[in-house]
């Protein structure tokens, strides 16, 4: 499938790329599909809206950034998302990149929740006062050597 993408104009997915959000993201409820699409800068990977063009996120693996990241999810968001197994879960968390030279940030407290076997997405709020919806990635990774 040809996708017209924000970021790199149209590329192929293949099916396993595409994923679903039943309920959309938080403050994008409208749009539920999406392409996880590799992105030029490694370990990103861009989260491409299917139903608009200029819509796409970019999303980090909270756990490459800072190892000692827990999610505590709800129990009732993994069943939303059939998730049977641990083995099925891919967290993701999307990235805050100002054009006003300000901190690139990871929402930590927002995670994204995949079932790796169905696609399907939900966007979890954690409850946990650790984490922010601004987590500084640049200075977690200057600091990783101590944690």
């Amino acid at each position: 499938m040809e996708v017209n993408t924000k970021a790199v104009g149209i590329v192929n997915v293949e099916e396993n790329q595409i994923v679903n959000f039943s309920d959309g993201l938080l403050g994008f409820e409208d749009f539920k599909s999406y392409a996880l699409i590799d992105s030029e800068y490694e370990p990103f990977i861009w989260l491409q809206s299917l139903d608009k063009a200029d819509l796409a996120f970019l999303l980090v693996d909270p756990f490459l950034i800072y190892p000692k990241y827990e999610a505590d999810i709800d129990d009732s968001a993994l069943k939303y998302i059939k998730i049977t197994s641990p083995e099925d879960i891919i967290v993701m968390t999307i990235v805050t990149v100002p054009t006003d030279g300000s901190a690139i940030t990871a929402n930590f407290l927002g995670p994204i929740v995949i079932n790796r076997k169905n696609n399907q997405c939900v966007q979890v709020v954690l409850n946990d006062s650790r984490w922010t919806t601004k987590f500084d990635i640049v200075a977690a990774l200057k600091g990783k050597g101590e944690n």
